[in-house]
């Protein structure tokens, strides 16, 4: 009877060996991925099969990932499930969460597996929980540690001078620096129209018409909600938060992540949350300069235009006429010549600083995106509220004077019939500028346009664009109107060319 029984217990001290080899190799490494494959292999050690797998579920019950040995792993995630009935089974929690099945093939000589089996993998499972915890903590502690310094980082890289464009990129670089995503983003979110890709880090997921409807339902959701969101593009999972600045057009900052890095992450969440808190802080105070430095020139462009008007143009008139009164001493025709001609220059001068003032007291003529923003504001009291505004492409250094001219007329004629016949609440004026089209859209949540209507400023506008080879659009929103005005473009030459369409 002893020899069965020392037999017997034999196994058993080689299988705690084995099992204490095992935890200390689960336990002696910090990477949560690298402690799950030393679980998949010490298990198959202890149970003394040759293949397993280690199937990942998120909190949601939903297949994640797999982890395999000697098995064909992306064979079994397309399957999204072990065969049933075969082989052995094994739960993995961490911190009381069930975060994995644990799948061990049959023996390879055909022997079943045990209670004695069940028990060695189990042990080994629980160790793995507790080692995967930590391994957790760790990795979030380092995130968390990540995360704080970007946030410090950020502040620095916002400081003027600094336009919205290049914080909006600087945003999306950081972001996708600190959460470690496969790409990230930054999308204005109008309340009307569609949303606006501002900026992009790393290489964008092309989207499909229905799964783009569905990212534009959660836009405008996490805009309006202020929540994180989470929504599925293909294999991969995009994470939202708002960006909720006041002093520009609310966004959205996008991170893209595998499915399992998603389910790894997730207590980043709230860290996402918080950098698009502090980052919409940064926005607003980039805005803010924008607008007092322009406020600034404005100031001093209308008081350099007084000066010019009360000062510089009276003394040069008092020169005239005293030049005049003087001429009558003349002795000479020559000299009264002289004089007439001064006179004629003094006048010229006047006629010249007076053009001065009236470019001085309008606008740069090099700033288009300015002029646009003045008119804007101009219609504020009329409309009742602060429309929009968002620009893109070369607006100020490529496009000339008279075609800005005339997109500016165009821009007040869209207005003016908003104010005069939409009773909108909100408005949306786009202007893009591309290699080929110069394209201003205006967009309205109100009444619509009436089929029957009498047109006098949009046949102003539909003119303009015909004689520069355009056209002027109107489509329906729901509700509202927008209204679309193209034209052919060539940077460089700021003409628009006849012929063509967008």
């Amino acid at each position: 009877m002893a020899p069965d029984t020392d037999s017997a217990r034999a196994p058993a001290d080689g299988s705690t060996l084995a099992l204490l080899e095992a935890f200390a190799s689960i336990s002696s490494d910090q990477d949560a991925r690298v402690v799950l494959r030393h679980l998949v292999v010490s298990a198959c050690d202890l149970a003394e099969t040759c293949s397993g797998a280690l199937a990942m579920i998120g909190p949601d019950g939903a297949f994640l990932d797999v982890i395999g040995h000697n098995l064909d792993e992306r064979r079994l995630a397309d399957a999204g499930a072990f065969p049933a009935g075969k082989g052995l089974h094994v739960p993995v929690r961490a911190r009381g969460i069930d975060v994995g099945v644990l799948f061990l093939a049959d023996r390879p000589d055909g022997r079943p597996f045990e209670e004695r089996d069940l028990l060695l993998v189990g042990s080994l499972t629980n160790v793995a929980g507790f080692a995967l915890e930590n391994a957790q903590v760790s990795a979030l502690s380092e995130r968390r540690r990540r995360w704080l310094e970007m946030f410090s980082d950020l502040t620095e890289l916002l400081q003027p001078p600094i336009t919205l464009v290049d914080a909006l990129e600087r945003i999306a670089e950081s972001v996708r620096e600190a959460s470690g995503a496969e790409s990230a983003s930054v999308v204005q979110v109008p309340e009307s129209g569609e949303p606006i890709v501002a900026a992009v880090a790393g290489e964008p997921e092309e989207l499909t018409p229905h799964e783009r409807v569905a990212f534009n339902e959660a836009l405008h959701t996490v805009v309006s909600t202020g929540e994180v969101k989470d929504v599925p593009i293909g294999d991969r999972v995009a994470v939202l938060a708002a960006l909720r600045a006041h002093l520009t057009i609310p966004g959205v900052v996008i991170t893209v992540h595998t499915r399992r890095a998603v389910a790894e992450h997730a207590e980043e969440r709230e860290l996402l949350a918080s950098f698009a808190g502090h980052a919409a802080l940064a926005l607003d105070r980039t805005q803010a300069l924008e607008d007092r430095e322009h406020m600034a020139v404005v100031t001093d462009r209308d008081r350099i235009a007084r000066d010019l008007h009360d000062v510089v143009i009276q003394r040069l008139f008092a020169t005239g006429l005293h030049m005049q009164s003087i001429r009558s001493a003349a002795t000479t025709p020559e000299l009264k010549e002289r004089i007439d001609q001064s006179v004629r220059d003094l006048d010229q001068t006047i006629r010249d600083i007076r053009g001065t003032i009236f470019e001085l007291q309008t606008r740069p003529r090099n700033s288009l995106r300015s002029e646009i923003r003045e008119l804007v504001r101009e219609y504020v009291p009329v409309l009742g509220f602060a429309p929009s505004v968002q620009t893109h492409g070369p607006v100020d250094s490529s496009v000339e004077p008279n075609l800005q001219q005339q997109l500016a007329a165009v821009l007040r004629e869209a207005l003016s019939n908003v104010a005069k016949h939409s009773g909108a609440r909100e408005v949306s004026v786009e202007l893009r500028v591309t290699p080929t089209h110069l394209r201003l859209k205006v967009s309205d949540n109100g009444v619509g346009i009436p089929e029957d209507r009498q047109e006098s400023g949009l046949r102003n506008a539909r003119r303009r664009a015909v004689l520069l080879g355009g056209n002027l659009d109107l489509w329906p929103n729901d509700p509202g109107t927008s209204f679309i005005w193209s034209v052919p473009y060539q940077p460089g030459t700021g003409a628009a060319r006849a012929g063509g369409r967008p």
